[in-house]
C-alpha cells in the first residue's frame, strides 16, 4: 500500500504523453469489435464441445451463463476504471493505483500469464483447422511441420511418427504475422480485426439459423447429466467448472480495457466496449452452445478437436463446411490479435513504471506503437506456439484472469472510500455490493478449478517475484523518485 502511483500524476503523465505516445484512433464501434475479436473465438468454437463432453453436458448453457453474470460484475467495474484512468495497462495501471506496486507487479505479471499464453493456446488451434481447411482443397503440410517435438503425431494412415514432430509452422507463422500487424499501426490492426469480426460472426449467425430447424429435444435430456462422483464431472459442480473452464473464453473485454490510452473518447467510449462486447458476446455463447448440443447428444462432443463441425453436419449442408472453418479460423485470429495487442500494452506500462526494461516503452516514431514489444512476444509466443504442446493452460488462463478480476473489483471498493472526490465518467451502481459479486463469484470459479492450476499459477507467480525482487524493486521509478 506504500508505493501507491497518484491517479492524479496517471492522467498527467497521459495527457502530456502526447508527441511520441500511442495515437489516439479507436472509436466506441472498434472497441465493441476489439471486444467481440478476442472473446468470440476459442470459447464458443472448442470450449463448448470440451465443456459439454466433460463437465456440463447440455448445461454448458449455465455454465455459460454463470461465467458471463460473473464477467458483467466485474465489467462494471473495469469500465468505471476505464473511464476514470483512461491509460494503457489495463488491471495493472489500476491496481498501481489503488493497490500499490508490489500488487501491481503482481497483477502485470498474472497477466503475461493471461495474454501470452492464451495466444500460443490459440496459435496451435488455429494451426489445426488450418490444416483442416488445406485438407479439403486436397493440400497438406508434412506433418513433422504441424507439430511440437513434445507432441504424438498420427500419420494418414494412422500409424503414429517416432519422435513427434519438429516445429508447429502454422501456429508460429500467424503469431509473427499477426505481431508485425501490430508493430505496423493500431488503427491498421483495429480494421483487420473488424473484418475478422464480421466474417466470423456472420458465420456463427448463420449456423445458430440453419441448426435451429435440426434440432432433435431427446439430445436436451438429461440437461443436467448425474455427476459421476467426481467433483467437476457433470452434475452442479460440473456446471460451476463448466463456468471456470469457459471463463477462458470472457478474458476479451479485459483486453479492451488494455488500449484506453488509443481510444478516441475513452471517458464515453471505453465503458460501451468493455460492456457492449460482452453483452454481445454472452448471447453468441448461449445461443450457439443451445443449438450445438440440441444437434448431436453431447457424448459425441468426447475427444473431439472440432465439436463445431461435427454438429453442423448434422443439417446437411456439407458445402459450408469450409465457410465454417474459415470463421473459426478467423474468430482464432481475431483473439491472437487482441490478446498479442492486450500483452504489449501491458509491457509498455510497465516498462514506463521502471519495472521492466525500457526497450518496451519504446514507441516507434511512424507508426507510434511500441514496436519492441511487438516483436518480444513475436519470438516468445511464436516459441510457445511452435515447440510447446499446451493442453491443460486453459485451466491455467482462467486462473489468471479469475486473480486478475478479483483485484480490480477490490480496487473499485477501495477507490470509492480512499478518493470519493475523483471525478467518475462511468460509475459502478450498487458499491460496495456489485463489485463484492464480482469477487465471491470470481473466487468461487477459482474454487472450481483443478489443484494443477493452482500449483501451475503459485509456481509461475514464484518466478515473477523473484524477478521483481532482484530487477522491479530497485528500477521502479516511483521507488526511485526524489
Amino acid at each position: 500500500m506504500r508505493f501507491k502511483k497518484p491517479i492524479a500524476q496517471l492522467i498527467s503523465e497521459q495527457e502530456t504523453d502526447t508527441k511520441n505516445g500511442l495515437r489516439r484512433s479507436l472509436g466506441p464501434f472498434n472497441l465493441v469489435a476489439l471486444g467481440i475479436g478476442a472473446i468470440v473465438g476459442a470459447g464458443i468454437f472448442s470450449l463448448t464441445g470440451i465443456v459439454a463432453s466433460e463437465n456440463a453436458g447440455p448445461a454448458v448453457i449455465l455454465s455459460f451463463i454463470l461465467a458471463g453474470i460473473a464477467c458483467a460484475f466485474c465489467a462494471l467495474s473495469y469500465a468505471e476504471y476505464a473511464s476514470m484512468i483512461p491509460v494503457a495497462g489495463s488491471a495493472y495501471t489500476y491496481t498501481y493505483a489503488t493497490l500499490g506496486e508490489w500488487m501491481a507487479w503482481i497483477i502485470g505479471w498474472d497477466l503475461v500469464l493471461e495474454y501470452a499464453l492464451a495466444s500460443a493456446t490459440v496459435a496451435v488451434s488455429w494451426s489445426s483447422y488450418a490444416n483442416k481447411l488445406l485438407a479439403q482443397f486436397h493440400l497438406s503440410l508434412p506433418p513433422q511441420l504441424t507439430a511440437s517435438p513434445f507432441d504424438t503425431v498420427k500419420l494418414a494412415d494412422g500409424s503414429l511418427l517416432e519422435g513427434g514432430g519438429i516445429i508447429n509452422l502454422p501456429a508460429v507463422c500467424i503469431v509473427v504475422l499477426l505481431s508485425l500487424v501490430l508493430a505496423k499501426g493500431t488503427r491498421e490492426s483495429s480494421a483487420f480485426n473488424n473484418l475478422l469480426v464480421i466474417i466470423k460472426i456472420s458465420v456463427i449467425v448463420l449456423f445458430i439459423a440453419l441448426g435451429f430447424a435440426f434440432i432433435n429435444p431427446s439430445n436436451y435430456s438429461p440437461f443436467i447429466p448425474e455427476n459421476t462422483g467426481t467433483f467437476g464431472h457433470f452434475g452442479w459442480s460440473g456446471i460451476v467448472r463448466g463456468a471456470a473452464v469457459v471463463f477462458f473464453g470472457f478474458i476479451g473485454f479485459d483486453a479492451v480495457s488494455t488500449a484506453a490510452q488509443e481510444a478516441k473518447n475513452p471517458q464515453k467510449d471505453m465503458p460501451i466496449g468493455i460492456i457492449g462486447s460482452l453483452v454481445v458476446a454472452t448471447l453468441l455463447y448461449v445461443v450457439f452452445a443451445y443449438v450445438m448440443t440440441g444437434l448431436v447428444p453431447y457424448t459425441e462432443f468426447v475427444g473431439d478437436a472440432s465439436p463445431a463441425a461435427t454438429a453442423f453436419a448434422v443439417t446437411g449442408y456439407s458445402f459450408l463446411n469450409s465457410a465454417l472453418i474459415i470463421a473459426i479460423l478467423a474468430g482464432y485470429t481475431s483473439v491472437i490479435l487482441v490478446m498479442l495487442m492486450g500483452q504489449s500494452r501491458v509491457f509498455y506500462s510497465m516498462s514506463k513504471d521502471g519495472l521492466l526494461p525500457a526497450f518496451f516503452s519504446d514507441i516507434h516514431s511512424r507508426f507510434k506503437t511500441p514496436w519492441k514489444s511487438n516483436l518480444f512476444f513475436l519470438v516468445f509466443v511464436g516459441l510457445l506456439a511452435g515447440f510447446v504442446p499446451i493442453s491443460d493452460l486453459g485451466h491455467m488462463v482462467s486462473i489468471g484472469t479469475l486473480f486478475a478480476f478479483s483485484l480490480v473489483s477490490l480496487g473499485v471498493i477501495l477507490l470509492r472510500y480512499t478518493n470519493p472526490e475523483i471525478h467518475r465518467p462511468f460509475r459502478v451502481p450498487g458499491v460496495p455490493v456489485i463489485p463484492a459479486l464480482g469477487i465471491l463469484v470470481c473466487v468461487f470459479l477459482m474454487i472450481g478449478l483443478p489443484l494443477e492450476s493452482w500449483i501451475r499459477l503459485m509456481i509461475w507467480m514464484g518466478i515473477g517475484i523473484v524477478f521483481y525482487w532482484f530487477y522491479g524493486r530497485k528500477h521502479s521509478k516511483l521507488r526511485n523518485k526524489k
